[in-house]
């Protein structure tokens, strides 16, 4: 069963409706919440609940590590060594198809955008390491006063045993008061912010979520999850978060979480994409 949430209007609106419309017999649980930043107006359907991350938390892993660069424990053109026990074999790598021996020194800029824009599984564990493992990013993102969220394990983790990514979640609304804070510079200096923002920018994961029904060339900034199906044919994750420029230059966010799917992958991209180019043509 959905759950309206809103904070405008006292009753359901035409955008939640037609939300509902769209979400109402997927063999799928959607949460989903859009925040209109100029006049803060929000609209969620399941906002509150529970949902699986899967790769939507290297925006937030991406955060904690360009805080350090902020406090100067790091620099963004510092060179990371990447041993090649670092480059697991079966996972999804294109750091590792760049070095596949490994053993080399990486620029951090690099590591980030292949762990943010193209959702490196290898670069986000090594960010993990970096910074002293999943829990020190937990505590950052909970410093910033978001709560719904908890961080507690590794891509490798979450490789080896399906259950575990259950413990990495957020809810629609706790995803978008952090993207919220982050576009509002008040997470990040403007350097590291207007380059983590370019990367989110350059993302190339997730094509037809989000992006997929929007006009295009539409500037969308955004960072995908994706489980994969399960032997029995279920799709734990399909996600896609993201802050995306309307037509009159005004700020959209929006979280989109679609859990425990029955749906082909391509139908559980449709509905990330419908939910938002709903809320689209609703801003504009």
């Amino acid at each position: 069963m959905s759950v309206f949430s809103f904070t405008v209007y006292g009753q359901a609106n035409k955008l939640q409706q037609r939300m509902e419309s769209i979400i109402n017999g997927k063999k799928a649980d959607v949460g989903v919440s859009v925040l209109y930043l100029e006049n803060k107006r929000s609209v969620s359907v399941n906002g509150d609940k529970h949902y699986p991350m899967q790769s939507v938390y290297k925006f937030h892993l991406a955060l904690a590590v360009l805080d350090q660069v902020d406090k100067g424990k790091f620099k963004l053109n510092e060179k990371i060594f990447v041993k090649k026990s670092d480059l697991l074999p079966n996972t999804w790598s294109p750091l590792r198809d760049k070095y596949p021996g490994g053993n080399v020194s990486v620029a951090l800029t690099e590591i980030i955008k292949f762990t943010v824009s193209a959702s490196d599984n290898n670069g986000c564990d090594i960010l993990f390491r970096l910074l002293g493992g999943p829990n020190k990013v937990h505590q950052y993102i909970a410093g910033l006063g978001i709560k719904d969220c908890e961080i507690t394990a590794t891509e490798e983790e979450m490789h080896n045993d399906d259950k575990v990514q259950f413990r990495n979640w957020t809810t629609p609304k706790s995803a978008n008061a952090l993207l919220e804070k982050f576009c509002n510079g008040k997470v990040l200096k403007k350097h590291t912010g207007d380059f983590l923002m370019k990367v989110m920018e350059e993302t190339t994961t997730g094509p037809n979520k989000i992006k997929g029904l929007l006009p295009p060339g539409t500037v969308v900034a955004h960072k995908t999850g994706f489980s994969g199906m399960n032997k029995e044919g279920v799709t734990a994750a399909s996600n896609d978060v993201g802050i995306v420029t309307l037509r009159n230059g005004k700020k959209m966010i929006i979280s989109v979480f679609v859990s425990m799917s029955k749906e082909s992958e391509k139908e559980n991209e449709k509905i990330i994409a419908e939910l938002a180019k709903a809320a689209w043509e609703e801003g504009n």
